[in-house]
């Protein structure tokens, strides 16, 4: 999951805390990317939102106010690297950077990297965000090395599907002669729906700096690909804290959650002669 929480010195954050720690609870999320989350001055509201089951781990930058970023995990969390994202003089978010975090994940996942990337937000800096998302899947690729491991990708990306970074990131364009490919959970599963994360239909857009807003998503969850496709299957995907409750809307942001699996058939195989054969046979026999 990801979910920009909406610094706490706006719209009423105690009315909108009790709407996080009820949702997450329910959604109860295996690993969660945090932005504009608060820490310091007594309190540290990761936690807070998301009770004492989760391994919190933070960027090490934040705003003099105590705003940043953070990735949690309901699994044990090993080694973790930081690649600083202010890649140029305009970029002056304290906390932009990218963390990757080994997580300890069960079988039959097994361990993986969860990465936490967050680029810079104002509008008129694609250059910097190009940039950036370079930055980060170089940095992925040496984090992982020569180790066959899942890749989870999310945050807010203040990118739009159809912008150089996101067709970067999603395979569909080289940029500064570097190329990955990572499968966007929303687009594999509403391959026709927009699918907005920031959005003038949520009031709290409407109340904050950016007014004129237009609807855009900017919010993902990406899977790796290997040269066959993504290690993973993506389930499902869907939209949270998308409607108000008791007139409350939780944040400014929609959070994005999609639900991953091992695959019944890994890319990068074929299926055995007598599986293939006796899928076959059952497709002819359905069509008879």
């Amino acid at each position: 999951m990801t979910l920009n929480l909406l610094s706490a010195d706006h719209a009423h954050w105690e009315r909108r805390r009790s709407v996080l720690q009820a949702g997450l609870a329910s959604l109860r999320p295996d690993l969660v990317a945090l932005q504009e989350t608060v820490w310091g001055n007594g309190y540290d509201q990761a936690p807070d939102l998301l009770g004492p089951d989760y391994h919190i781990v933070r960027h090490s930058g934040r705003s003099a106010d105590g705003v940043g970023a953070a990735l949690a995990s309901r699994w044990p969390v090993g080694t973790v690297r930081e690649v600083d994202l202010h890649v140029t003089d305009r970029v002056d978010l304290p906390w932009c950077a990218a963390v990757v975090a080994e997580i300890e994940a069960p079988p039959p996942i097994g361990p993986l990297l969860f990465v936490h990337h967050k680029p810079t937000y104002h509008v008129g800096y694609a250059y910097e965000r190009e940039l950036q998302a370079v930055v980060c899947a170089e940095f992925i690729e040496e984090q992982l090395g020569s180790r066959d491991m899942h890749v989870v990708l999310a945050g807010d990306f203040d990118d739009t599907p159809d912008s150089a970074s996101m067709r970067f990131w999603t395979g569909k364009q080289s940029l500064c002669r570097r190329s990955v490919a990572y499968r966007d959970a929303w687009s594999a599963i509403h391959p026709d729906e927009p699918g907005h994360t920031f959005t003038p239909l949520n009031p709290l857009v409407q109340a904050g700096e950016m007014s004129l807003e237009l609807g855009r998503r900017i919010d993902y969850v990406m899977v790796r690909c290997g040269i066959h496709g993504p290690t993973l299957d993506i389930v499902d995907c869907r939209l949270a804290f998308d409607e108000p409750v008791d007139k409350v809307w939780a944040t400014d942001h929609f959070g994005m959650v999609a639900d991953l699996a091992t695959p019944e058939h890994p890319p990068g195989a074929w299926r055995s002669s007598s599986t293939a054969l006796g899928a076959t046979a059952g497709w002819n026999c359905m069509r008879s």
